[in-house]
């Protein structure tokens, strides 16, 4: 038998393979018609729908047709991140009379700075023109030294070196970093900015039964002093009113240490708090929480229905009380892993959204004692010129973040196998991060989105990006003898932002949550 075998020619092995998959397919396995009824070669049909995305990303689309983000907006990105050569050659390729493309009117003069402005001396400098908790007078009032900053991403959900290049960049660029839900973990900890966030799991300030520890969250806050804000999830973008599973075979003894949860034990996430059921008690709850941690508190959410908004709008009105800022997250947000369902039709578009709140808020008079941050593909200088004349005061980006330190957009977060270890446990793969280069990736992006974004403004004539009007940007609804003014678009002026000088925001005593 042996002498038999070594007599076998290399291509009789492979026939013999063949053979045996032949086989395999066609009396064995039941699952797959395509591989029974064609055997061996019904497998390529597989492997093509395997590799098809990648094909698709590299090969077949064009440089503006892939989605969520196409090739031009992450070659944006990698290029500023890497501080490259971003400019394009031979005029936009962008179809400019497409629907909902967006056009900046420029002034006859643009804005002038002196040799003494904060801008000459640092073409990044540009903070949030309103503070947190000013209204409220909290007691550690904050005013974000950035209007962009890396929205709720957890540890978990991205991987440890991933969360510690995120950090570290934004200490570089003095920006801020929302933990997500998963806790605050010691990769969050590297010197920047914190805004601690929790939804209805209350990861990291969980109670023995799963709800709400006020005890905890107090001492999560005077035991991390760059803690400078709270964010209350109320729902996301991809998949508003769901709760999640966090499965048993992921929490490790590190997660559970941070998430306040058992190892090896499901976590479920509902779609409601136990901290509240009502919007009175809701505004209740933020009270207590700003009184006990004297930090600016803030809710989440994506936009739907306006009853419950309109109900918090008039407790606002009628005590005082409430938010001190409102982060609003767009139906075309990402998420690690959501229904198809959910994240392609629960919630409005972020410019849909946020437009209906605002214009709610702004009627009972409360925009100004409001920061409203932007969440949802915003993390362009062009989408962000928008988003400020439409009432926005910082910019939150997740994506556009992790791109920045080396997300491929192969969208397979949900399976672990995140090739570039952002979005995966995986040590191996996590293993391809460098996060002091990475870090510095993500700063590098910051600066350039921030140093365009201030020369967008200035092209249109001012100093802030706050000072943007509605009908300083327009957007084409068809064609230009159809394209309107934001505020004709969305049918509301945007409530202007006191803003003096950026010198006065340098001088501001809250900037960057100096005092504490």
């Amino acid at each position: 038998m042996i002498i038999f075998l070594s007599n076998i020619s290399w291509w009789g092995w492979i026939l013999i393979a063949l053979a045996l998959i032949a086989i395999r397919d066609i009396f064995i396995q039941r699952k797959h018609t395509i591989s029974h009824n064609f055997p061996i070669v019904g497998h390529l049909r597989y492997a093509l729908e395997k590799i098809g995305p990648e094909l698709r990303q590299y090969l077949v689309a064009n440089n503006r047709e892939e989605l969520p983000f196409n090739r031009i907006e992450r070659g944006w990105i990698y290029a500023s991140a890497k501080k490259e050569n971003n400019y394009e050659g031979f005029g936009t390729d962008r179809d400019i009379y497409a629907h909902h493309h967006i056009f900046i009117n420029n002034a006859m003069m643009p804005y002038k700075i002196d040799e003494n402005h904060p801008n000459s001396i640092d073409k990044t400098f540009l903070p949030c023109a309103k503070v947190m908790g000013a209204y409220h007078k909290r007691k550690k009032p904050f005013r974000p030294a950035s209007v962009i900053n890396v929205s709720a991403m957890s540890f978990g959900s991205l991987s440890a070196k991933a969360i510690e290049s995120l950090n570290k960049g934004v200490k570089i660029v003095d920006a801020y970093h929302n933990t997500g839900e998963g806790g605050l973990s010691p990769y969050h900890s590297h010197g920047g900015d914190v805004i601690f966030h929790f939804g209805t799991g209350y990861f990291g300030v969980r109670s023995e039964d799963g709800g709400f520890s006020m005890e905890k969250l107090v001492a999560l806050v005077e035991n991390n002093p760059f803690i400078k804000a709270i964010e209350i999830k109320l729902s996301q973008g991809a998949k508003p009113g769901k709760g999640g599973v966090l499965p048993g075979a992921k929490i490790t003894k590190e997660l559970a240490d941070i998430r306040g949860v058992e190892v090896g034990k499901d976590v479920i996430s509902p779609p409601n708090h136990k901290a509240f059921s009502n919007v009175p008690e809701m505004v209740d709850f933020i009270e207590k929480i700003a009184i006990a941690t004297g930090l600016p508190i803030g809710i989440k959410a994506a936009i739907g229905k306006l009853e419950q908004w309109e109900e918090l709008a008039d407790i606002m009105v009628k005590t005082g009380k409430g938010p001190d800022f409102i982060t609003v997250d767009g139906g075309e947000g990402g998420t690690g892993a959501a229904p198809p369902s959910f994240a392609d039709h629960v919630s409005l578009s972020w410019v849909y959204g946020f437009s209906d709140l605002y214009k709610l808020f702004q009627k009972k008079g409360l925009t100004e004692r409001i920061v409203f941050i932007g969440s949802g593909k915003l993390g362009f200088p062009g989408k962000a010129a928008m988003a400020f004349a439409m009432g926005i005061d910082c910019i939150n980006v997740a994506r556009e973040a992790m791109m920045s330190i080396g997300c491929i957009q192969a969208q397979i977060c949900h399976t672990n196998r995140c090739p570039s270890g952002v979005a995966t446990q995986n040590k191996w793969l996590q293993n391809g991060i460098d996060p002091t280069l990475k870090s510095e990736r993500l700063a590098q992006y910051f600066k350039t989105f921030k140093k365009e974004l201030i020369e967008i403004t200035h092209a249109a004539g001012y100093e802030h990006p706050c000072q943007f009007k509605m009908e300083d940007v327009e957007i084409n609804v068809d064609d230009h003898n159809l394209s309107k003014e934001l505020n004709k678009t969305y049918m509301y002026e945007k409530t202007l932002v006191p803003f003096t000088s950026m010198q006065d925001l340098k001088d501001c005593l809250y900037l960057g949550g100096k005092i504490s």
